[in-house]
């Protein structure tokens, strides 16, 4: 294997190899250079691996995979002063302008001109070496380990989704889809004051962690109507005329659908899952009920330093979610575990030092 900086690379769908590329160099004087320690698998990088492709974004040349990442300081430029060699860090993956409209509203999450790892035709981190600007590194205290650092990325994606649906003290809250991001959806959501939380999926597995983990309630879902499957739901939590709050993490359209007959008046509805482009969606209980309806993508201003701080004040844990880790050589085992759903949170070794 490679000894300058080894990079786990895909060459086209299906196709993957590891290749010896040069370390990064620091294009800024406020660019460090971070040896990178472990990396979360998210379901962005298993469809490219698959399909070499989600939407618009296309691989078209060989891609360097992964963005769950943290690790270790190695160098830094001459005019970083936040962080310093040494320093174990969570690695924020994507780089906005800084100067459009939407970064200046810091919602750069938003931003045309992201450069995000590991999404064509940005290399991701998969590799012993990674570089960035300083203040897309967070400081992990001691008391956390770069193990749970590389779970901050989709812990991120979990608070984002949470402050988009402006989750308050006391609420109710609906969570589709018991996956890592609906996991950590629950988490949040506990961490805010939620009362009530229901997780829902259709593996029973799932549930049950997500019941020890943080859902107050869990309903399995079956094959029914989204109005029925909306009042079992209801009934099974004791929901009253309904959730405060509904967040789809499953991208399944009957799960979307449910998720707005299961919401009170007035309600509000958070998009978070990925799944078909077009569906068939309930828009006359949406119009009728005057829910709030929103979208969410990503991070942004805040949203990876709020996660780092829910982890260091224990009120949020990570720990339990990583199910298993492999060697750097053997990442595309880990694929493969993470495509057949085994676990919940697969994590890829950093390159070892003789590698």
């Amino acid at each position: 294997m490679g000894q300058e900086n080894l990079s786990f690379v895909l060459e086209k769908a299906g196709s993957v190899k590891y290749e010896d590329r040069p370390v990064p160099t620091l294009e800024s004087p406020y660019d460090v250079l971070v040896n990178v320690r472990f990396t979360g698998i998210c379901g962005s990088d298993v469809h490219y691996w698959q399909h070499g492709s989600i939407g618009s974004f296309i691989l078209k040349a060989p891609m360097v995979l992964g963005h769950e990442s943290s690790g270790v300081i190695t160098a830094v430029g001459d005019k970083v002063s936040t962080v310093k060699v040494g320093d174990r860090v969570a690695m924020e993956p994507g780089i906005p302008c800084r100067r459009c409209v939407r970064c200046k509203e810091g919602k750069y999450n938003l931003c045309v001109d992201m450069r995000f790892a590991a999404t064509p035709p940005i290399d991701g981190t998969l590799a012993k070496y990674y570089s960035l600007p300083e203040d897309f590194c967070y400081v992990l205290p001691e008391s956390v380990s770069l193990e749970e650092g590389a779970v901050m990325e989709p812990l991120a994606v979990g608070v984002h989704i949470t402050r988009q649906a402006d989750i308050k003290p006391g609420q109710s809250v609906v969570v589709f889809g018991a996956g890592p991001v609906g996991l950590l959806c629950c988490a949040v959501a506990k961490a805010y004051g939620a009362d009530k939380i229901v997780a829902v999926d259709i593996n029973e597995e799932r549930l049950k962690f997500a019941k020890r983990y943080a859902a107050t309630h869990t309903v399995v879902s079956q094959r029914e109507s989204a109005e029925d499957s909306a009042a079992r739901i209801t009934n099974d939590a004791d929901l009253g005329l309904g959730a405060d709050v509904a967040i789809d993490a499953s991208g399944a359209e009957p799960c979307i659908q449910a998720g707005i007959h299961v919401l009170r008046t007035g309600g509000t509805y958070v998009q978070a899952g990925m799944g078909k482009s077009d569906i068939t969606f309930p828009i006359g209980a949406m119009g009728a009920k005057e829910l709030n309806v929103k979208g969410s993508f990503r991070y942004n201003s805040g949203d990876y330093a709020t996660a780092v701080a829910l982890v260091t004040s224990g009120r949020v844990s990570v720990k339990e979610l990583i199910t298993g880790k492999f060697k750097f050589k053997d990442a595309e085992s880990a694929f493969n575990d993470t495509k057949a759903a085994k676990g919940i949170k697969i994590l890829i070794e950093g390159v070892e030092d003789d590698a």
